[in-house]
Parts: structure tokens; C-alpha cells; sequence
């Protein structure tokens, strides 16, 4: 069974930044991809961004390229969501997911509790 508890949310003036922790526990983690989703109130939960297994390949979502980074350690067991120049529109809870697929199904995630992400404008 794997694990998955975020950490690092909070409250951020527009343009200021925030980074978000994924801590996983679970003999399988290094097999896994993760990624980062979020949902804002009254909308339904979208893809952020992704990294495989090894780290060697990320993507995202068009709305946060070139702010956001994902990066992962796996040596720490740990995912990261480093965002930059944030805008009030990135509000929302932010979950952590993980998935033997790059694709990163919902369907088929482990999910973590989410994590608050508020930015003040």
C-alpha cells in the first residue's frame, strides 16, 4: 500500500511563491509516477504536472508552464511542486498522486489528502 502526505501549502500574495511536498511511504515508490492535481471550489479536480519513475521526464498543464517545476527525490521517498509567480487563480486544494501509469489516470490514483493553496491578489 502506498502512502502519500502533502505539506507546504498555505497563503501567498499574487507573484510570490510556494513549494509543496509529497512525502510517500510504501515498498514501491521509486516504481511509481507521481504527479500533482488540484481542485478549486465548484470545479472538478484537473492534472498540474507529472514526473516519471526516474525523474527524466515531467509535464504539465499549459496554465503553470514555465512557474511551476516538479521534481522528485528519490533517495527521500519525496515529490515536489516548486510555484513560482503565482496567481490568484492557482487557488485550490492541492493533491499528490501517484500511479504505476506515467498517464496518471484518476481513476486509478493513490491520492494524498490535499494540501490548501491560497493566493491573495
Amino acid at each position: 500500500q502506498l502512502q502519500l502526505v502533502e505539506s507546504g501549502g498555505g497563503l501567498a500574495q499574487a507573484g510570490g511563491s510556494l513549494r509543496l511536498s509529497c512525502a510517500a511511504s510504501g515498498r514501491s515508490y521509486r516504481a511509481y509516477a507521481m504527479g500533482w492535481f488540484r481542485q478549486a471550489p465548484g470545479k472538478e479536480r484537473d492534472f498540474v504536472a507529472a514526473i516519471n519513475w526516474s525523474g527524466g521526464s515531467t509535464r504539465y498543464t499549459d496554465s503553470v508552464k514555465g512557474r511551476f517545476t516538479i521534481s522528485r527525490d528519490n533517495g527521500k521517498n519525496t515529490v515536489y511542486l516548486q510555484m513560482n509567480s503565482l496567481k490568484p487563480e492557482d487557488t485550490a486544494v492541492y493533491y499528490c498522486a501517484a500511479n504505476a501509469e506515467y498517464r496518471l489516470s484518476q481513476q486509478s490514483n493513490h491520492w494524498g489528502q490535499g494540501t490548501q493553496v491560497t493566493v491573495s491578489s
